[in-house]
């Protein structure tokens, strides 16, 4: 894992566990958190996915498109890392993905062709309790996780799911599946903003996310409000951009 002084990761860790704040982002939150575990193990990526109400595994978050298009893969075909410390509760720790065909025989050759060496996935959970999981794709054979890394990464998953679990528990019930419910919904208006913004700006659609949500956060807006005017106007796009893009002039 990278170097990182204890003051930056216990800030890190009060920033995962700061949920309870009023106008909860829960898009913005699952963003922020698979971007502070992928800047903390360097060349990592990582994604993560929630469970429904049903209790079905569903894409929220990844620190970029290519991890997005992984865990998609996963859910489509039930099958991967995730999957497996969702259902069984355990991290699953520097799984070697070219000897994983065996135990994920669609998933593993898929991530090994996307460039991926080695997986580990971690339950989000408390106590019996498991909400999702998060997953961490690495570049070198077994992944270079020590026992160390492994307390640091499932701690800020387990803080994470008890944030949540918290949140949660504040507007339990319907209100609770409304809120997710509306989650996933804002991913796929987003998800199309960060197409539109790509296409109309020339940007590729991790910058084009980028772009997105530092224009929410600068101007106090939702992520998935934000999107949804991308999205009702395209030719707005520009404005989101700003006059110091090349193309929104």
């Amino acid at each position: 894992m990278t170097t990182i002084s204890p003051q930056r990761l216990a800030s890190i860790f009060v920033e995962v566990a700061d949920t309870l704040v009023d106008e909860f982002d829960l898009i913005d939150f699952l963003h922020m958190l698979t971007d502070r575990i992928a800047n903390l193990v360097g060349v990592s990526t990582v994604g993560l996915l929630l469970a429904d109400e049903h209790g079905r595994l569903q894409f929220m978050a990844a620190s970029d498109e290519n991890t997005k298009l992984l865990e998609l893969f996963q859910v489509q075909h039930h099958e991967g890392p995730c999957l497996e410390a969702y259902h069984t509760a355990r991290s699953v720790i520097n799984a070697d993905l070219s000897r994983a065909q065996a135990r994920w025989p669609r998933f593993a050759p898929r991530a090994t062709a996307a460039g991926f060496r080695a997986v580990h996935a971690f339950p989000l959970r408390l106590r019996k309790e498991v909400i999702g999981a998060l997953n961490v794709f690495g570049t070198e054979i077994g992944g270079g996780f020590d026992d160390g890394d492994v307390q640091i990464i499932q701690a800020l998953a387990d803080v994470a799911a008890i944030g949540l679990l918290q949140e949660r528990a504040i507007s339990r019930s319907e209100i609770l599946t409304q809120q997710l419910q509306g989650a996933l919904n804002s991913r796929i208006v987003i998800e199309q903003a960060k197409g539109v913004i790509a296409q109309v700006l020339g940007l590729s659609v991790d910058e084009a996310f980028r772009i997105i949500r530092d224009y929410a956060r600068s101007h106090n807006r939702r992520l998935g409000d934000v999107a949804h005017a991308i999205v009702n106007d395209p030719a707005g796009s520009a404005v989101i951009a700003g006059p110091g893009h090349p193309r929104a002039d």
